[in-house]
């Protein structure tokens, strides 16, 4: 048998742990909205002649990319302007003039933000928040960008009637209504499995 714990102890391990947040399928409603405006998206792929002039622009070499907004690695390329907004597409389009090479912490803190804004504020993993130097720099190099080229922008509820482009719409609401519905089975079940553990 264990000694009983002080109070002070208690505290300490009771601030070492805590659960897991819990993922629920209603907490999935952007991701859902996201992938219903991502599968309409067009991709325009550049050539290598496009690829070296944004490079160019940007200060870097192929064989050694750097996140556009921090200077680390880049893991990928992301969109410079974001392609969602207030759950519908912003126009913007997966192509050169709109993505640039980033890190996974730098494309995860931006989310669909302004990129000058996020860069300059305090979020989470922001460049400033982080201390990254020379941040004017790169703001200079992103600004030349934006002016290298102007993006693709589509009027996409003009590319379809009303009808239809309210109807894709409709279906994603439909999809997740769909998941609260599963949500609220799902959170009966997890109780009746607690309630079992308990007894047991």
């Amino acid at each position: 048998m264990t000694a009983p714990l002080d109070i002070n102890r208690r505290k300490l391990l009771e601030a070492a742990f805590w659960m897991p947040s819990v993922q629920t399928m209603v907490s999935r409603k952007s991701s859902i909205t996201n992938a219903f405006v991502s599968a309409i998206i067009p991709t325009i792929n550049p050539s290598a002649e496009e690829i070296q002039q944004a490079l160019t622009i940007l200060g870097m070499e192929p064989t050694d990319l750097r996140c556009a907004y921090c200077g680390d690695r880049a893991t990928e390329w992301d969109h410079l302007r974001p392609l969602v907004d207030k759950r519908r597409p912003t126009g913007f389009i997966s192509e050169i003039a709109n993505l640039v090479p980033s890190c996974g912490k730098c494309n995860q803190s931006k989310g669909n933000k302004a990129w000058r804004v996020w860069m300059l504020s305090k979020a989470k993993l922001s460049p400033t928040g982080r201390g990254i130097p020379l941040i004017p720099d790169r703001i200079e190099r992103l600004e030349a960008y934006e002016q290298w080229r102007c993006p693709v922008r589509v009027a996409f509820e003009t590319v379809l009637n009303a009808e239809e482009w309210e109807a894709y719409w409709k279906t994603c609401e439909e999809v997740i209504s769909q998941l609260r519905t599963c949500q609220e089975v799902a959170d009966a079940i997890r109780a009746r499995i607690i309630q079992r553990i308990r007894q047991t």
